[in-house]
C-alpha cells in the first residue's frame, strides 16, 4: 500500500529565475504490489539466511533498478539452471516458471525458493484443474512473457492455446462442443481483456472461465488509478521497464483517455522539452516501480518548474502475501 505522499521537493526550487507552475497528479495505488514486496523480500532473506551468493533464475521483477539493488547485496542474475553452480541457493522469479525448471532444480538437489507471486500460483492452479476436467485451455496473453511461458508450462504440450486479441479469437477454430476453458495474463488491460473474453463467450457460449478475470488487483488498481487522472493531464509519465507488461499497458490506459503518456525507467530520461505547453502532469509507477523512483522524477520536476503535488487516492491497498516456510523463523 502506498503511503501518503510527502515530499519536501515539491514547492519551487531556489533560483533566481521564476518558473512556470505544474501541477502534478500522482496515483495511488502505485508502485510495488504485494507479489513485488515479497518476492524483493525472499531474495534478501535469502542473502541474510544463506549469504551472498544468491542466484536468481530470471529477473525478479521487471525493474533494472530494483535488480541492481540486488545485485549490489550479493544476488547473481542468470537465465537458466544451467548457470548456477552446485551448492548455491537459486530463486524462481515472481512471475512463475514451468513446471520443469522445480523438477529439474529437485534433480540436482538443489536448494530453492520459489518468489512466484501467489495469484500467478493461482492461474497455474486453475489450469491444472482444467487439464484434470480434460478441458482444453485458451490463455489470454502475451506470447513469450515469463508469467505466460511460466503458466503453459504447467500443463503437457498442446493442452494450452494462447491468443492475444479478439481477432485471434476469430481464427479459432475448435468445434463447437469442444471442452474449453481459459486462463488469463494477470498484468493485461482490464478494457482488453474483457473484450477478448467478451468474443470468446460469444463464440464458445459454454466456455469456462474463472469467476473473474484473472487479472490481479494490483494491475486492476493502478489502471484505474491512471484512468482518474489522465482526463486531466496533457502528459501522463509511467515509471517502469519496457519489459514490464503491466507498466506498458499503464501507458496504452492513459493515451485512451486522451493524454500523452510516456514510458520512463529514471528521472534522468525526463527531456524538458516534454513540459512544453503542459499545465498539469501525471505520475504513476508500475507494480515493480520502487517509491524513491518517484520521489526521483518528483524532484527532477521541481529542478525544471514549480511544481505542485496533489496524490490522487482511488483503492487502498492492505494485501499481504506470506514467505515461503524455508524462510520464516
Amino acid at each position: 500500500m502506498n503511503a501518503p505522499f510527502q515530499n519536501e521537493a515539491t514547492g519551487p526550487t531556489k533560483t533566481a529565475e521564476a518558473k512556470v507552475p505544474l501541477t502534478v497528479l500522482i496515483a495511488a495505488p502505485r508502485g510495488f504490489c504485494a507479489g513485488v514486496d515479497r518476492a524483493i523480500e525472499i531474495v534478501e532473506r535469502a542473502l541474510g539466511r544463506f549469504g551472498a551468493p544468491v542466484y536468481v533464475r530470471h529477473e525478479i521483477v521487471h525493474n533494472r533498478f530494483v535488480v541492481e539493488s540486488l545485485k549490489a547485496k550479493g544476488a547473481v542474475f542468470v537465465e537458466e539452471l544451467d548457470q548456477v553452480p552446485e551448492g548455491v541457493p537459486v530463486v524462481f522469479s515472481a512471475h512463475g516458471v514451468p513446471k520443469s525448471v522445480p523438477a529439474e532444480a529437485e534433480r540436482r538437489e538443489m536448494t530453492y525458493l520459489d518468489a512466484t507471486c501467489p495469484l500467478v500460483s493461482k492461474v497455474h492452479r486453475q489450469a491444472e484443474r482444467h487439464l484434470e476436467a480434460n478441458r482444453h485451455i485458451i490463455f489470454i496473453g502475451h506470447r513469450g512473457h515469463p508469467e505466460a511461458v511460466g503458466t503453459y508450462g504447467q500443463v503437457p504440450e498442446g493442452s494450452m492455446t494462447v491468443i492475444e486479441t479478439v481477432e485471434e479469437v476469430e481464427s479459432l477454430d475448435f468445434p463447437a462442443e469442444a471442452p474449453l476453458a481459459f486462463l488469463t495474463q494477470t498484468t493485461l488491460s482490464v478494457d482488453d481483456t474483457a473484450q477478448v473474453v467478451a468474443a470468446l463467450r460469444a463464440k464458445y457460449p459454454h466456455i469456462v472461465g474463472p469467476k473473474a478475470e484473472d487479472i490481479c488487483y494490483a494491475t486492476s488498481n493502478r489502471q484505474a488509478a491512471v484512468k482518474e487522472i489522465a482526463g486531466k493531464c496533457e502528459l501522463v509519465l509511467v515509471i517502469g521497464s519496457p519489459n514490464s507488461s503491466n507498466s506498458v499497458r499503464l501507458v496504452e490506459v492513459a493515451e485512451r483517455c486522451g493524454a500523452k503518456a510516456r514510458l520512463i525507467q529514471r528521472a534522468s530520461e525526463i527531456d524538458a522539452s516534454w513540459l512544453d505547453g503542459v499545465s498539469t502532469l501525471g505520475l504513476t509507477a508500475g507494480a515493480s516501480a520502487p517509491e524513491p523512483l518517484v520521489l526521483e522524477v518528483i524532484e527532477r520536476l521541481g529542478e525544471l518548474r514549480e511544481v505542485a503535488v496533489n496524490e490522487v487516492v482511488t483503492a487502498q491497498e492492505q494485501i499481504v502475501f506470506k514467505l515461503p516456510r524455508q524462510l520464516i523463523d
